[in-house]
């Protein structure tokens, strides 16, 4: 079966504003996160693409974009299963905000009773999220075979739920995984269990020197929704 190759979009001002975009149209990258995407095809040189599939959302198009201008024999496919969570009546909303939400306690402890007002539960967003990755794992193999490789770029909690899925691990526990920003976390799906062989990769250890503000231990360990805007 194929390997998987999951990028988050990367920074956005959404990201940089503290703000949970959700589905709000019109988010871009800002200058971190158009350079994060332009050193994408660097960090991928060498690794034989079948595929490039994303999100819908702009954020995600115009992260992979500086990937498919390197290979123009991609052509890009988009896939609404991978969309962002549909946050409902929190999209738009500040973070700092959101903390002190009733709801907040449950999407951080048990993510599997969380249906975000007006939007989607935890639950559904993370089935929707792995069948169309066995959707395309079926497609792509059928297509280039059971070797080859695709990539998928998407969204913080959405990559931290497949994550999760690929290990087995109840989605109760997904908001102990993190992914930054451009970051690359990769799937072997194979006849018997997946395995994960790469876990929010960028190759900068930036994130790892302490600071005060770090966004998941800022309120006694709670995970950033939506998945933060990453070291400074």
């Amino acid at each position: 079966m194929p390997t998987l190759i999951l990028v988050r979009h990367g920074r956005s001002t959404a990201n940089t504003a503290g703000i949970l975009a959700g589905r709000m149209p019109g988010v871009t990258l800002d200058e971190r996160g158009a350079a994060q995407a332009a050193a994408l095809p660097a960090r991928l040189e060498g690794v034989p693409l079948a595929a490039v599939v994303s999100s819908p959302l702009q954020r995600c198009q115009e992260t992979v974009r500086p990937l498919l201008d390197a290979r123009p024999g991609l052509r890009p496919h988009t896939e609404d299963g991978i969309n962002e969570c549909d946050y409902g009546d929190w999209t738009g909303r500040k973070l700092d905000e959101l903390i002190d939400e009733p709801l907040m306690e449950i999407v951080q402890a048990h993510p599997t009773a969380a249906a975000f007002p007006g939007g989607e539960s935890m639950r559904t967003m993370q089935h929707r999220a792995a069948e169309a990755v066995r959707r395309w794992n079926r497609r792509i193999e059928e297509e280039h075979g059971a070797d080859a490789v695709y990539l998928m770029c998407s969204h913080g909690d959405i990559i931290k739920s497949l994550a999760a899925d690929a290990l087995g691990l109840h989605l109760d526990q997904f908001q102990r995984i993190s992914v930054e920003p451009c970051s690359v976390t990769v799937v072997r799906y194979t006849r018997t269990r997946p395995f994960l062989v790469r876990l929010g990769d960028t190759g900068d250890f930036a994130s790892l020197v302490p600071r005060p503000d770090r966004e998941t231990e800022g309120s006694g360990g709670a995970a950033t929704v939506g998945g933060g805007a990453g070291a400074p």
